[in-house]
């Protein structure tokens, strides 16, 4: 048994200030105003463009990114409609077999325990007795699907008994508008724990590399942290 932290890779390659001159492009087409972009317009275009509303515009321009996460997490994730998705899986995957490393590979559930507003505020020694179950409840799921593996299951039929932490890979494509959609959702408060931890990381990644068009919502992400 292998437990792994959850974890992320941008595919596409970024270059922000190129990605907002495209924007900046495509939505002066709807005022014909094209004579207007200078060499750093572009920034200040696409402020307005999102304060004013005008969200449509930046559906131009798509992001695909490798998340590594828990299945129960990536539940989550497909909910959202307006992208593409592309799952490790599980009816294929034979985790018994060298490829895997003949284990099963967890994610951790730490990080989502201490973002718990309710499991956080435990002392440590109940902290550590929840912590060390889950433990053994993995250990447990790795030995049945390996011996149904070793009885002749199939990797289909074997993966009914692996729990909602098992590790998976999802890419995942969205356009600028709906990672911004994504976002407002998933590092909100009332999110699942784990699926903050790791829309949290991604967001700040997002905003760093890509200048506006994620500034407010890690503002409101700021501000929801101060508040609980």
């Amino acid at each position: 048994m292998k437990i792994v932290s959850p974890s992320f890779e941008i595919i596409t390659p970024i270059d922000g200030t190129e990605i907002l001159k495209t924007i900046e492009e495509v939505g002066r087409t709807c005022y014909k105003s094209e004579d207007k972009i200078t060499d750093d317009s572009c920034f200040g275009f696409a402020q307005r463009i999102i304060k004013s509303g005008h969200e449509a515009v930046i559906e131009h321009y798509n992001v695909t990114v490798r998340l590594t996460n828990d299945r129960g997490v990536s539940h989550e994730e497909v909910r959202h409609r307006i992208a593409s998705y592309a799952q490790e899986s599980t009816r294929y995957c034979n985790y018994s077999k060298d490829k895997f490393g003949s284990e099963i590979t967890y994610i951790d559930i730490k990080g989502g325990m201490e973002l718990d507003p309710k499991v956080s505020q435990l002392n440590a020694e109940t902290f550590t007795a929840i912590y060390d179950e889950w433990v053994q409840a993995c250990l447990d799921a790795e030995k049945h699907y390996n011996r149904m593996i070793e009885l002749g299951a199939t990797p289909q039929v074997a993966r009914s008994v692996l729990n909602n932490s098992t590790k998976t890979e999802i890419c995942v494509t969205m356009n600028l508008r709906e990672w911004r959609h994504f976002f407002r959702l998933r590092t909100a408060p009332a999110a699942h724990p784990q699926m903050r931890e790791i829309a949290i990381q991604l967001l700040m990644a997002f905003k760093m590399m890509i200048p506006v068009v994620f500034d407010d919502i890690y503002q409101e992400y700021l501000e929801s942290v101060k508040e609980n």
